[in-house]
C-alpha cells in the first residue's frame, strides 16, 4: 500500500527551544520552511528566537513549558495547535545537567533527573500521539545520548533517564508499526551547549579526569547544537514509508596538521616543508 506523502504545512514543536539543541534545532526547521512552536521555561528566551526566525521570514510562537508538570505539558500542547495548527512534528529535548557520583547522589535529586529527561519526555509524548495516529501521520523525536552506549562516571541518573529513553522508544515502535506514525531518537556526542556550565571548577575537573582515566575523552572536540538539528531534519524529512530509527552523532577528531597536509610523517618533503614550524 502506497504512503500518501507528508502535507505541505508540517507544524513543529520544539521543547527545550530556549537554548543548545532545541533552539538550533527550531530555528533549522522553521529555515526549512516549517511553521515551528517553541516550548520551554525561559519564554523571554523563547520570544528573542520567535522574533529572529519571524524576522527571517519564518513563522514561530512562543510557548510556556515546564516538563515536570503535567497540566502545563497539556496546555503548552494546546496553544501550540490553537496558532500553528496540528502538530505534524514534536522534538523532546528539554533537560538539565546536575552530576555527582551515585553513592553521593540524593534519591530526589536521582528522580528529578529521570522526571525531567525521561517521564517529561512521554508527558509530551502521550499529549500528542494520540491526535498523530487518529491522522495516520507524524513524527516524534527523542533527543537521547550517547551515554546509553558510553555511560560516564559522575552521571549516573542523566544515564539512567537517558538509557531509559532508549528502551521507551524501542517500545514505542514496536507499538506504533502500522500506524503511520514514526519515532526515532537522535543520541548527541559531547555537545557545547549551557547544560553543565553552571558546574563549579573543582567538579569539573574531577569528573573529566575519571572520564579520561577510563578512556571516555579521546579528544577536546566539541559538536555544536547545529549538528544535532541537522540529524533531526534529516530524520523528520525522511519520505512515507521509509523510517530513521536511530541517529548517533559524534564530534570528530582533530586532522592532524600532516593529514591535513595531505602527506604523512614519513615523506621526507613533509619534514622539509615545515620549516620553523617543526
Amino acid at each position: 500500500m502506497a504512503f500518501r506523502p507528508h502535507p505541505e504545512r508540517r507544524p513543529v514543536l520544539v521543547a527545550g527551544a530556549s537554548s543548545g539543541i532545541g533552539a538550533a534545532t527550531a530555528e533549522h526547521l522553521a529555515a526549512a520552511g516549517h511553521p515551528v512552536a517553541l516550548a520551554a521555561r525561559r519564554v523571554e528566551k523563547l520570544q528573542e528566537l520567535a522574533d529572529k526566525i519571524i524576522a527571517a521570514g519564518g513563522e514561530a510562537v512562543a510557548v510556556p513549558l515546564d516538563v515536570t508538570d503535567e497540566q502545563s505539558v497539556v496546555d503548552c500542547v494546546a496553544k501550540a495547535e490553537a496558532a500553528l495548527g496540528e502538530l505534524e512534528i514534536v522534538v523532546a529535548g528539554a533537560g538539565d545537567l546536575a552530576v555527582g557520583l551515585s553513592y553521593e547522589t540524593s534519591p530526589e535529586h536521582f528522580a528529578d533527573q529521570v522526571n525531567i529527561h525521561l517521564t517529561g519526555a512521554y508527558r509530551i509524548y502521550r499529549a500528542v500521539i494520540g491526535g498523530m495516529i487518529d491522522r495516520a501521520r507524524g513524527d516524534f523525536v527523542f533527543i537521547g545520548s550517547d551515554v546509553v552506549l558510553h555511560p560516564r562516571p559522575w552521571s549516573s541518573a542523566y544515564v539512567a533517564a537517558k538509557s531509559g529513553i532508549d528502551g521507551l522508544v524501542a517500545t514505542i515502535q514496536l507499538e506504533l508499526e502500522g500506524t503511520g506514525v514514526r519515532a526515532g531518537v537522535v543520541r548527541p556526542g559531547q555537545t557545547l551547549t549551557g547544560m553543565g556550565m553552571n558546574l563549579d571548577p573543582k567538579t569539573t575537573e574531577d569528573m573529566l579526569n575519571d572520564w579520561i582515566k577510563h578512556g571516555l575523552a579521546r579528544h577536546g572536540n566539541f559538536l555544536e547544537p547545529h549538528h544535532i538539528a541537522l540529524a533531526v531534519a534529516a530524520m523528520v524529512s525522511m519520505p512515507r514509508g521509509a523510517h530513521m530509527r536511530a541517529v548517533e552523532v559524534e564530534a570528530e577528531g582533530a586532522v592532524s596538521r600532516d593529514r591535513s597536509s595531505g602527506k604523512t610523517p614519513a615523506d621526507p618533503q613533509s619534514t622539509k616543508d615545515k620549516g620553523t614550524d617543526r
